[in-house]
């Protein structure tokens, strides 16, 4: 997986993750198109561990791909029913309100 924080001392740390056979692609579902980038979702390899300690401390999270959607799931953060599907692909957003 790969992770990036994006700081935000109004609104909380945004941290986003992808699942890392999917970073520098697009994804799509008939209107929708979503690139993968690494200015958001980082270009350094990050544990499991790593990951799950930036989603304690996040104030939204961004989540794209099976692992790191299922990381999320597993920590409690969201169920599978609160995700959506861009093709074959899951990806959830987690705001703190």
């Amino acid at each position: 997986m790969f992770f990036k924080v994006h700081r935000s001392r109004d609104r909380g740390d945004v941290v986003a993750v992808c699942d890392r056979e999917l970073l520098n692609t697009t994804i799509s579902h008939e209107k929708l198109s979503i690139t993968i980038t690494e200015t958001f979702y980082g270009n350094i390899p990050a544990t499991e561990n790593d990951v799950r300690e930036a989603l304690k401390h996040a104030g939204s999270i961004n989540l794209i791909g099976e692992r790191s959607v299922n990381l999320a799931i597993d920590m409690g953060l969201i169920t599978r029913s609160g995700c959506m599907m861009i093709g074959n692909v899951p990806h959830a957003q987690i705001y703190q309100l």
